[in-house]
């Protein structure tokens, strides 16, 4: 079967959550018509994501092994093979749902220490003397980002503020996943838009979204 793997990046428990209630709406949706689908969920909030340290790497983006892994501590092991486990399950999946709030005009810094993790040389990554590539591209994938926001920002400032959007679709594309997608959950805090009314926009857009990922 394919994969989709589900990545919540918020602290909050789901009902309170509008990235997770909108994501999981999403979720249960394209499984619906998606039946030759499982769903692997990875709450990065809730599961051991390590801390990058140079102790970890034999050289750029690249897990150590051999003697440099043995004279580890078991803590450290544990990181290494913990991370190995990251990108593997990464590379296993067809789809991908990322749901985080925004924070800072970014995302939440336990998101970037996850994409850290998962970008490793000669997995997702290929680092020559020359270059470095993307190899997400093996097949089919399809990237899908839903992001809350307190505010609404239009497209003519939305350059200057969607920092997190434009760096994850611009590391992802690089790295080889055509097939980006993205629900903007806006003015969740604002008096004339507000929170409910923001996710029921939010749920509009799924199904066209959906379809485009067939």
């Amino acid at each position: 079967m394919k994969k989709l793997l589900y990545i919540p990046a918020n602290s909050k428990p789901e009902e309170l959550s509008t990235s997770r209630t909108v994501a999981r709406e999403f979720v249960n949706r394209f499984l619906k018509e998606n039946n030759d689908y499982e769903l692997i969920e990875l709450d990065i909030y809730n599961e051991d994501i390590p801390e990058g340290n140079y102790k970890y790497y034999k050289s750029r983006a690249e897990l150590v092994t051999g003697p440099d892994y043995e004279s580890l501590t078991e803590e450290e092991k544990k990181d290494v093979k913990r991370i190995s486990e990251l990108c593997n399950q990464f590379l296993s999946a067809d789809t991908y749902v990322i749901a985080a709030p925004m924070w800072s005009v970014m995302f939440p810094a336990r998101l970037k220490r996850y994409i850290d993790c998962i970008v490793l040389n000669n997995k997702v990554i290929k680092i020559s003397d020359e270059e470095v590539t993307g190899l997400l591209n093996d097949k089919e994938r399809n990237m899908v980002y839903i992001r809350s926001s307190g505010g609404v920002y239009p497209k003519l400032f939305g350059g200057k503020i969607n920092h997190g959007l434009n760096y994850l679709h611009d590391i992802f594309k690089f790295l080889g996943i055509n097939k980006f997608e993205k629900i903007l959950v806006e003015g969740v805090d604002m008096q004339d838009v507000g929170r409910n009314e923001a996710i029921e926009k939010a749920f509009n857009e799924m199904d066209d979204i959906i379809a485009k990922l067939k």
